[in-house]
């Protein structure tokens, strides 16, 4: 079949349903470079004003993951599952649940991203480790599947690479904001590691990508619409990101507080969410998953996965030495009274400006900075008492924070 693209995207933009092997072809010439950018972005245009359905943005995701390589899992192999964020300020759910469901004899085959713009992102978390690695081959992975139950890894140049070339379109086509293409970018490459069941912690508010609880629903629907079709069991839970998860903000620091929480320690809102996720992909009941964190299981495996990525579990415990910011200190209360709002968005910019965050693809990230003790929504404070404490790599960096931080919280 010879695909017309011009007539293609004039089928979209009049609202037609496109057939599954049309949009199969479309993806492959894309990918090949046979069909050129200028095209593509009309196309994506068109999806933009004219949306898809289920059947074609299963097709979408389908082409997509197909457009590279995908984990092939030997018969026989346990359940595999994984779990996605949409992104928020704070979330370092993956650190803690990946270690944690792994201990219930299923398979987790975690590819992750970086973080841009005011999200942070696990593998930029994870690089706080010294000598972890991130950049490992697929057959490396099944490896470590078969060892560990886990791993933890980055997207290889040959995993969704249609994604990829797309993603960098979108985002200078004024089309990211698409329900179908958010859907298919986010399920191909979840759906490439060939799970059984995946669960999706979509976020709203200040601090995510969805400012509304309504938008974060049509979103999950269709997520749970392709895997339908898809065959994989999708489940998603809708999670407020109207202030930061946790205390901590910041690589190495929610590094840290993942420790805590797989100690049986840390924030109750972390430990909460980390449950609620894990109970839909893991075979055991909720007290379990409850016992595996509380009796140093999920923290041994963690060390395991360091282990086996190149770092040294005997670090872990040195982290805030090894990334220790020139300038910490605190942020004290003006006021007292019940902490009424903590702007999970201005906090992800606060952070951002501290370099802890990248604005752009190419941009590094300091390791070192960010937030940690902070209060939480409906807990009392003292006038003059921490409201966090700031770590920045200079003096400057830490006003700039500051200011942002006292628009972010409001006592009232």
């Amino acid at each position: 079949m010879k695909l017309h693209v011009p007539t293609l995207i004039a089928r979209k933009r009049e609202g037609e349903t496109l057939d599954p092997a049309e949009i199969r072809k479309l993806i492959e010439g894309y990918t090949s470079g046979e069909i050129p950018d200028y095209q593509m972005s009309a196309f994506a245009m068109a999806v933009f004003f004219r949306g898809m359905d289920a059947v074609e943005t299963a097709a979408l995701t389908r082409a997509m993951l197909e457009s590279g390589d995908v984990f092939h899992h030997r018969d026989g192999h346990p359940k595999v599952v994984d779990k996605h964020s949409t992104g928020g300020i704070g979330d370092k759910v993956s650190l803690i649940l990946a270690p944690l469901v792994a201990c219930t004899g299923v398979w987790v085959p975690m590819v992750s991203g970086r973080g841009l713009g005011i999200t942070g992102g696990t593998l930029d978390k994870l690089e706080s480790i010294p000598g972890f690695k991130v950049g490992i081959s697929i057959p490396e992975a099944q490896d470590l599947l078969e060892k560990l139950g886990v791993v933890m890894m980055g997207q290889t140049d040959r995993f969704c690479p249609a994604d990829k070339k797309l993603y960098a379109l979108r985002d200078v086509t004024g089309t990211v904001p698409s329900i179908p293409l958010i859907t298919a970018s986010i399920m191909s490459k979840k759906l490439a590691e060939s799970l059984d069941t995946l669960v999706l912690d979509v976020k709203f508010g200040t601090g995510a990508f969805m400012r509304t609880e309504a938008e974060a629903r049509v979103l999950a629907d269709s997520m749970i619409a392709v895997g339908k079709e898809m065959g994989v069991e999708v489940h998603a839970v809708l999670n407020p990101m109207s202030e930061p998860l946790g205390r901590a903000v910041g690589n190495a620091l929610e590094v840290i507080e993942s420790l805590e929480c797989l100690e049986g320690r840390g924030p109750a809102d972390l430990r909460k969410l980390v449950l609620d996720l894990s109970e839909k992909i893991a075979p055991v009941s909720r007290k379990d998953l409850e016992r595996l964190l509380d009796d140093g299981s999920a923290r041994r495996k963690f060390d395991e996965i360091v282990a086996s990525h190149g770092g040294n579990p005997a670090d872990l415990p040195k982290l805030s030495q090894i990334h220790h910011a020139p300038v910490i200190r605190d942020f004290p209360a003006s006021d007292t009274g019940t902490v009424m709002q903590v702007d999970a968005g201005l906090v992800g910019q606060a952070a951002l400006q501290l370099g802890a965050g990248r604005a752009r693809a190419t941009d590094g990230v300091d390791h070192a900075v960010g937030f940690d003790h902070f209060v939480k929504c409906g807990e009392h404070i003292h006038q003059g008492h921490p409201l966090c404490r700031i770590h920045a790599r200079t003096a400057v960096d830490f006003e700039i924070a500051e200011a942002l931080l006292e628009k972010a919280i409001r006592i009232g």
